[in-house]
């Protein structure tokens, strides 16, 4: 990626101040598909005609009231940079803002779908309605409902409202899988809360992988996409559903024909489930520090294969290693799927549901292999977590969250839990912690994920923290 551009949020906008878009931070096999939401393939491309010209109005005309305009209120916790300085922090004490973070309130707009007007479901994206208090939907003949938040998946940035109303208009669900590129599309939604925008475009790619820290492959089309889509229609000429706008890939956080949506076929999935469970339960199977593959590397190895997802490392007693995966083996298939890089693996993978199989060929040496993998629970996606008294009085008032891959790459770390936040004159501060501490061991064992963490020091004995901060590292006890 270019140092110019960058992919970001396209929602939510903020409607007093600055428009708030921020670099993108990542179950089973798709269920079927609810009898009220149809998913039927998309073939046709022809224009509809109005008037005797060409024209899309005769298709958006029943899909329109299906997009909805979504305003949110909420909290943020927003950091104050003059406390990192020690003569500030003791200037000011616990007066003011009272530490280093502060909460302050926002209000932001996106825009949703009704998938089931029975039920008033509505999708959106979850960076839409995340840190929300209110969240409030409005319908294109202006009626306004408070909504329900029914569950959401910071992995996908898929997000399940309720809204009870009647007389609702649901958009059909169409079937991403048989998206071309060159398709035509229409993108629906509220960029810069100006309601019910239409653009039209293409698909101008398919299975865009590695843009973002999320699970899934993504859409990309050329359809005009600004901050207040996210969570809006992609719709094919036959006024289907084939994804969700997502994310833009701009210099100047604005519309340079590069959008990003979500495939229709993993929202009905990740929606079946947050209806069901209010949360997505991840799989995973334990293979780490994948890299990419180049021909001097595939050459060193001995790989015949210039493609494929490249093992860096194997997690101990995960599945991945009692299926006798190595470090150095190139997996090229994954359930019938030809797999190109590690990235599209980490997102086959963290779709399916703990206890599914994944049949894999890999290279090794040179000799193609076929092993079986059964899919383990993944605690790494977990939330982040903000320690007690209760849960750990040594490290209470700090907040801990799982290492995304990008950031143990640059600390040079396999794994660990990451502080996000640590409460000014609490246990944790009081204890030297800081925010961006990186804790890769406890009492000498490796952090493997937050869950791992949240068990290792729930004990009442003495721990030993094993931190990378910034470039250097250091030891911290805590009795």
């Amino acid at each position: 990626m270019s140092k110019e551009f960058a992919v970001k949020l396209i929602a939510p906008i903020a409607v007093s101040a600055s428009i708030l878009v921020a670099a993108f931070i990542m179950s089973s096999a798709p269920p079927a598909a609810r009898a009220d939401v149809p998913a039927t393939p998309t073939t046709t491309q022809s224009l509809p005609v109005s008037g005797g010209v060409p024209s899309l109005a005769p298709m958006l005309k029943p899909v329109m009231p299906a997009v909805v305009n979504i305003s949110v209120t909420g909290e943020m916790e927003v950091h104050n940079p003059l406390m990192d300085d020690p003569f500030f922090r003791r200037f000011f004490g616990d007066q003011g803002d009272g530490g280093q973070t502060q909460e302050r309130e926002f209000q932001s707009v996106g825009s949703g779908v009704i998938v089931d007007a029975a039920k008033g479901y509505v999708i959106t994206n979850n960076h839409v309605v995340k840190d929300a208090k209110e969240i409030k939907v409005r319908l294109n003949d202006d009626r306004e409902f408070d909504a329900k938040l029914i569950g959401r998946d910071p992995g996908t940035d898929i997000a399940v409202l309720q809204i009870k109303a009647d007389n609702l208009t649901a958009l059909p669900l169409g079937d991403s899988d048989q998206l071309q590129v060159g398709d035509f599309v229409v993108a629906i939604g509220s960029p810069y809360n100006l309601r019910q925008t239409v653009t039209s475009g293409i698909v101008s790619a398919l299975g865009r992988t590695g843009i973002s820290d999320g699970i899934g492959d993504f859409i990309q089309t050329d359809a005009s996409i600004n901050p207040g889509n996210s969570g809006g229609a992609l719709v094919n000429l036959k006024g289907q559903l084939v994804g969700l706008p997502s994310m833009i890939y701009s210099q100047s956080g604005g519309n340079v024909g590069i959008g990003f949506a979500i495939p229709v076929d993993l929202v009905k999935s990740i929606m079946g489930q947050l209806i069901e469970h209010g949360s997505v339960d991840r799989g995973h199977i334990g293979i780490v520090g994948g890299q990419e593959l180049t021909p001097e590397l595939a050459k060193a190895l001995n790989l015949p294969s210039n493609h494929g997802a490249l093992v860096g490392r194997v997690m101990p007693k995960s599945p991945a290693e009692k299926a006798g995966i190595k470090p150095g083996d190139l997996i090229i298939e994954a359930n019938g799927k030809q797999i190109i890089d590690f990235g599209q693996l980490r997102s086959l993978v963290g779709l399916l549901r703990v206890g599914d199989k994944v049949d894999m060929k890999l290279y090794r040496d040179g000799k193609l292999k076929t092993v079986t993998v059964k899919v383990g629970k993944d605690d790494s996606t977990a939330s982040s977590e903000t320690m007690t008294k209760d849960t750990a009085p040594r490290l209470a008032g700090a907040t801990f969250a799982p290492l995304d891959d990008d950031t143990a790459n640059a600390a040079g770390v396999d794994s660990g839990v990451i502080v996000k936040d640590v409460k000014q004159n609490s246990p944790a501060a009081r204890a030297g912690l800081q925010p961006d501490d990186i804790i890769v061991a406890v009492n000498k064992q490796p952090v493997e994920s937050l869950g791992q963490f949240k068990k290792m020091v729930a004990g009442k004995g003495a721990l030993l923290l094993q931190i990378r901060r910034g470039p250097g590292a250091l030891f911290l006890v805590l009795q």
